[in-house]
């Protein structure tokens, strides 16, 4: 069992940055897969980006690369997102997921067991 928690959300201006937290319970941090999604409103979940369990490979939407930077602390539990250059149209609950499969399609929701409650962003224009 993995508990995931976010924070950092908040209100920021077009072009603005933030940086999400997610900590995570559990003693096999280092064994899942992490990712991040995003609900806009009115809209469906959606992927953001994705980091594997040893942090060696890491996977972007193509709205977000460039700008966002997902990374990892093993000893501190926590997985982070990076936004830069913040758009309107990043407003959005982030969730943060885990997964502890082998295998997986990263932007995939069903590749994912365990969420966090989200947090949300609002970028103004």
């Amino acid at each position: 069992q993995v508990q995931l928690v976010e924070s950092g959300g908040g209100l920021v201006q077009a072009g603005g940055s933030l940086r999400l937290s997610c900590a995570a319970s559990g003693r096999t941090f280092s064994r899942y897969g992490l990712g991040w999604f995003r609900q806009p409103p009115g809209k469906e979940r959606e992927f953001v980006a994705a980091v594997t369990d040893s942090g060696g490979s890491t996977y972007y939407a193509d709205s977000v690369k460039g700008r966002f930077t997902i990374s990892r602390d093993n000893a501190k539990n926590t997985v982070y997102l990076q936004m830069n250059s913040l758009k309107p149209e990043d407003t959005a609950v982030y969730y943060c997921a885990a997964t502890g499969r082998v295998t997986y399609w990263a932007p995939s929701r069903n590749a994912y067991d365990y969420w966090g409650q989200g947090t949300q962003v609002t970028v103004s224009s």
